[in-house]
């Protein structure tokens, strides 16, 4: 799959592995670049996601006169 494809699960999952690859600290520094570069690609493809996703999270209900009426999502828990 590529990189572009990857859902968010997918992404976070690989930014886990980085993150853990990282803290042993038993990773060569070019190889840790090369994570940390793939790591602030994979957090910026995550941030277009949740954007995305805010941009879907909207609630359609029906004004008065029969027309929709968008109104932001709000998590009321």
């Amino acid at each position: 799959m590529s990189k572009a494809n990857k859902t968010f699960e997918e992404s976070m999952a690989r930014l886990e592995q980085i993150v853990r690859a990282m803290e042993r600290g038993d990773v060569a520094l070019e190889e840790s670049l090369k994570l940390f570069q793939e790591g602030t690609e994979l957090v910026r493809g995550c941030q277009k996601l949740l954007e995305e996703a805010q941009l879907q999270i909207t609630k359609i209900m029906t004004a008065p006169d029969g027309s929709p009426v968008e109104e932001e999502f709000r998590d009321e828990s």
